[in-house]
Order: structure tokens, then sequence, then C-alpha cells
């Protein structure tokens, strides 16, 4: 059978200059015009700005389009601090005012459960504008990112390219510092790349994990009193040879770092000596709770925020002494052990065996006996578990993933649980979920932004939400 193939022709329309108006941003934060009878993406114009664009993209139903210049600008307008900003994947609103961005935010949570509450027929309604706001979570709008992961590419000559994703291509923007991160994390950029120049063993480097931490470790009582250490997580693609680990300690010493390298099957502390000692790194609660953990696990990036968030849960839950509470999708027990200090019993459960562990030795060495941990898929049906089957809890907290729990939501209704607290990193899971316990009598009480990574698109939300037995 013969094959045919037509040369790809680039409509006419691509290329072609107009100067539009913006209306609106969409949930992306990318402004849009209308044009031709259909809407025009603009990423980096804002609303009510004249701007001049070019045509990139023409599709039957939108179009995408560069900005060129920006005729009338926009009272929410601000210079972007970051040097990368518009070549740098990482932040989409820096031109944005912050009080408008957390606007933004909020109306783009309105708008997901009034689209998902109006396609519903089976649910009572829902007007996202009508929500219960209170006020939003929020922390400095820079440097509050304790954790990050930067990338390193090579070129056919062994150069590397240090930094973060550019928009939309798999490519590296070339970083130099990184204002949303915090010090000294921002300004690492020229050091790595100083010193991976350097390195004798060429393209062995896959990325670089930066953390800051707490650390204790034992062989190393220098270290016990400093607080906030910055840790490098190396992914290394082939073995160091000795020239190269004498550069990395050289490093380490001079800067302060802890460097711990990742072969893709175990990671081990870079030491001086043959002996390699593991650390411990934790971050510490405003209720004084110190959370243990592992290079690899997650941790909430933003701290401020992250304090903020346990602190608001707690009020808004008003744990008594009599209260039984269940913490779904617990993790390390970022939630569990602030709940756990109020509680009569607290019980956490989540999918992963290592992190209950976890959970539980954190729960231990903060000096809380009322904990339980449980490992279960709570994507699936868990109401005959152990942990659920004749339990009568009075609150839950749940914290998913971006997947949301429609699962654990359905059966935390048929539970009939009186207060549920739903902390969501996703608008559209967190509209879909909410839909089922409010079919199920739970009235939505009270909303607010987390406000975890400013600068971005990125929403994440705590709800709280009651039934009347």
């Amino acid at each position: 059978m013969a094959n045919f193939f037509k040369a790809t022709v680039k409509p006419q329309t691509c290329n072609q200059r107009l100067t539009v108006s913006i209306e609106k941003l969409d949930i992306n934060g990318v402004g849009v015009a209308r044009w031709q009878n259909k809407p025009v993406f603009i990423a980096g114009a804002l609303p009510n700005e004249v701007v001049d664009v070019k045509i990139i993209e023409q599709k039957s139903k939108y179009a995408r389009a560069k900005l060129i210049a920006i005729g009338k600008q926009s009272e929410h307008r601000v210079e972007p601090q970051c040097q990368h900003f518009g070549v740098c994947g990482g932040c989409d609103l820096q031109m944005l005012d912050i009080t408008e961005q957390l606007r933004f935010k909020q109306d783009k949570v309105s708008e997901l459960f009034s689209r998902f509450f109006s396609s519903q027929d089976n649910v009572v309604k829902v007007d996202g504008k009508d929500l219960p706001w209170q006020a939003p979570i929020k922390s400095s709008p820079w440097h509050y990112r304790r954790k990050a992961r930067i990338g390193v590419q090579f070129d056919k000559k062994s150069h590397a390219t240090i930094g973060f994703r550019q928009k939309s291509t798999n490519q590296l923007a070339a970083i130099k510092s990184c204002p949303v991160l915090v010090e000294p994390l921002n300004d690492i950029f020229p050091l790595l790349k100083k010193l991976l120049a350097q390195l004798t063993v060429k393209s062995a480097i896959g990325h670089i994990e930066v953390i800051q931490a707490d650390i204790l470790e034992k062989h190393l009582p220098e270290l016990r009193q400093k607080d906030k250490q910055v840790v490098l997580v190396i992914r290394q693609l082939k073995p160091m040879n000795a020239t190269d680990i004498e550069l990395w300690q050289s490093y380490a010493q001079q800067y302060g770092w802890h460097v711990i390298i990742d072969d893709g099957n175990q990671q081990v502390r870079l030491a001086g000596s043959k002996e390699n000692s593991s650390a411990v790194f934790s971050y510490t609660l405003a209720d004084k709770n110190k959370i243990y953990f592992a290079s690899s696990d997650f941790i909430q990036i933003n701290h401020q925020v992250n304090n903020a968030m346990i602190s608001q849960a707690l009020a808004w839950l008003n744990i008594l002494p009599s209260d039984k509470v269940l913490d779904l999708f617990c993790g390390l027990g970022n939630f569990s052990l602030a709940l756990a200090k109020y509680a009569k019993l607290l019980v956490g459960v989540e999918g992963v065996q290592v992190m209950v562990d976890k959970a539980s030795h954190n729960a231990q060495v903060n000096g809380l006996d009322n904990c339980q941990f449980y490992q279960a898929d709570l994507n699936s049906h868990w109401l005959l578990a152990s942990w659920a089957n004749g339990q009568v809890f009075d609150k839950v907290l749940l914290d998913p993933a971006r997947a949301g729990a429609e699962q654990a939501v359905s059966q935390i209704a048929k539970l009939q649980i009186p207060s549920v607290l739903y902390v969501s990193c996703d608008p559209a899971t967190l509209a879909r979920d909410s839909a089922i316990l409010i079919a199920h009598g739970y009235k939505l009480e009270k909303i607010s932004l987390i406000d975890m990574f400013a600068q971005t698109k990125h929403v994440e939300t705590m709800v709280l939400f009651t039934h009347s037995i």
C-alpha cells in the first residue's frame, strides 16, 4: 500500500503582527485576548493591557501569540526580580503584583468550582463566587523555597549547563541565581558551574538536589548545634575518581556544604575517610516538634507557610482532648504530630510503608504515645481495614497528592465524620472531591488559599467541611 505525505504548510496567519486587548488570565496565568472570534493566549500579558503580538500557532478553536510590546500597561504590572524570568520555566507570575497573584489564584479556584458544579446534575449547586473565603496563608514572596532539583546538561564538549527547564521544553535555562530559593541556595549556581568545569570525569552528573535542613550527625559533633545546613545530593552517573572526590570535599569544606553522592542504588555521604557516617535531616515546626526525613523524602518546601498551615488546621478543627482524629495521606507526620498533641488518639494512614515507619519514628522521638500509623492504599476500599472498621472518628484531615482523594472522601462520607479538613494541591480535583462530600450532606464552612509557591500559577487550598449528625 502506497503512503502519500503532504508537506506541512504553515498557515499564512502565523507570524502575523496584531494589536489586541487582554481580557483576563486563564487558569495557567496566561493572558487571553479575542481575535477572529476565538481566544488568543499570550504568555506574559496581563488583564486590561493593550499589547502588540505575533501569532505563533493557529488552530481552529484558538491561537497562541508571542508578546512583542506593551502599549497600555496594567496598573498591577511590576518589574520581575529574576533576570531569568520568561526563559526559566519555574515562575509564571513575577510580572504581577503579589496581591493580584493571590486574587488570580482565588478566582482560579472559584472558577473551577463553578465549572465543575455547573456540569453536575446530581449534586447541590455551588457558585464559586460565593465560597466562604478566609484570609490566605502566605509568606514572603521571595527566598521561600528550601528544596529544589537543579538540572545538569552537557554539550558535545562536556561543557555543563546548570539550571532549570525552559518553558515548554526539556532544555535547561542556564541559571545564575534564583530569588525564590532560600539563602544561600539562591546563589549556588556559579559555584556549581565552576566546580563542574574542573571535574576530570566528564558528563557524569544527572542532577543536583539542594536542600536547606537541620542536621544531626553522630560522627560530626561540630554540626550538632548548627541549624539550616546546605545539603547537596549529587546524582552521579559514573564512578568518581580520587581527584573529583577531593574537589568536592574542598568545595564542601569551603562553603559548608553537606554532600551526598547518589549512584542510583544508594546514597553515601562524601567523607574525608573511608568511614561514611549517616546524617539525619530535620526541620522544626512552630510547636517545637521536629520532623526527621531523608534527602529523598517529600517535605513542604515553604517552611513559613507550612507552619501557618498547621496552625490554621488546628484552629479550624478545634481539636478537643476527647477527639479521635484520622490523618489520611499523613506522610512523615507533618500534620499528625501537631494534631496528636491535642487529641486523645491520632491515627495516621499513608500508602508507602517506609513513610509509615518514619511517621511512627517521628512521633516516638517527639514523645507522642497516642499515635498509630498504618499502611493502606487510600485509593481503594478501606472501610473494613483494622484501623477503620468499628472505629468512630470525630475529625479527619486529608492531604492528598494532585490526583486528589475521590475514593477516600467517598468512604469518609459513609463514616459521616463530623469535621473534614481537606488540604489540596490541585483545585480541579478538590472541586470534584468537594462535590462528593456536599452530595452526602456536608457543608463547606471555610476555604482559604495556601500560597506555598509564590510567583507561580500553582494553587494550594484548605477547606473545612462539617456534617450535622
